[in-house]
């Protein structure tokens, strides 16, 4: 089946693109793994607008059912290759983990920001989704009582142990310096007196292995001051160690930066015609759910401009029509 615009990527920048790009009247279909993306890293966002104080998870259903009421369409899958067509028509041809399927479009819009930096040890990749978590909010009410470590360094490794400690019976925090970074605030939170049983910090430690057989039993660390190795019993691991765009699949397609991001002008065109791209993703400096979703809203505005120059009608500037919704 053929689409007005694939979007690669199911969070702000490409959920608000859907939406707009449906709301033109495109036949849209989004591609992605999941929804939410970053967003359902933290459970309390508190500067995107009208929302005072709301969930990551919230904000994201909320941007999926308004995508789908203007009648966008969904495939939760793994993109794999997208290519351009070799039959001289335009267009692009999206192939995804679903036994090798592919999707074909006009226009694409890329918009699946960052990924989560691997650890890169031992067991990681063979016990992902068996104790080995990169989403706090995600997975933590799965390890309700049970003993769990958290490794990284800065604030969003911080945010996480604020929200596992209310969750977990023990909390360990890994990290290689000697003392914890990030916010002062949350240190003080998590390093207060009423925690000192729950709550345990590991300085100078490097996890060098997670073991187990069908899920995290235990981990390896090495401490860089004492030389020595050690044995740690969790039942999970979450793993922070930041995002990392993970843009090879659009290497051959579209320019990129010296940081893999990809290059856009104030359209948020690529340097390729009918590819468009938004949010995380992009060399925009700025990365807020807000920005992304501004970013969202222009590529799907720029993207039905373009098709409809080839089909030689006239360009909008604005989307202020009445709509009514296709639920």
């Amino acid at each position: 089946m053929s689409y007005d615009v694939l979007v690669v990527g199911g969070a702000s920048a490409g959920l608000t693109a859907a939406m707009y790009a449906s709301r033109q009247g495109l036949k849209t279909l989004v591609i992605t793994k999941d929804i939410g993306g970053q967003a359902l890293l933290t459970n309390a966002i508190e500067n995107y607008p009208p929302f005072e104080h709301i969930g990551g998870f919230e904000l994201m259903q909320k941007f999926e059912q308004q995508a789908r009421n203007f009648g966008a369409e969904f495939a939760y899958e793994e993109v794999l290759s997208i290519t351009e067509h070799k039959d001289g028509g335009g267009g692009f041809i999206v192939k995804t983990n679903n036994n090798d399927k592919q999707y074909s479009g006009y226009t694409l819009i890329l918009a699946f920001g960052k990924t989560p930096r691997d650890l890169n040890v031992k067991g990681e990749k063979e016990l992902s989704g068996r104790g080995v978590s990169y989403c706090a909010v995600c997975d933590g009410p799965f390890f309700k009582n049970k003993k769990v470590a958290i490794v990284g360094a800065g604030d969003p490794a911080l945010e996480a142990a604020l929200y596992l400690k209310e969750l977990a019976s023990q909390l360990y925090i890994i990290h290689r310096t000697d003392k914890p970074v990030g916010s002062e605030e949350s240190i003080d939170l998590l390093q207060n007196k009423d925690n000192s049983n729950k709550i345990s910090f590991i300085s100078n430690s490097i996890v060098e292995a997670i073991n187990g057989n069908s899920k995290v039993e235990s981990l390896t660390l090495y401490d860089s001051k004492t030389k020595y190795e050690s044995k740690l019993d969790v039942d999970g691991i979450f793993i922070e160690m930041g995002y990392v765009a993970r843009t090879d699949i659009v290497k051959d397609l579209v320019k990129l930066n010296g940081s893999k991001e990809i290059i856009i002008d104030k359209y948020c065109s690529t340097s390729s015609k009918g590819i468009f791209a938004a949010g995380d993703v992009t060399d925009v400096p700025y990365k807020q759910a807000i920005i992304s979703a501004g970013q969202g809203a222009v590529a799907a505005l720029s993207a039905y401009n373009y098709l409809q120059r080839l089909k030689g009608k006239p360009a909008i500037r604005a989307d202020w029509k009445s709509v009514v919704n296709k639920k």
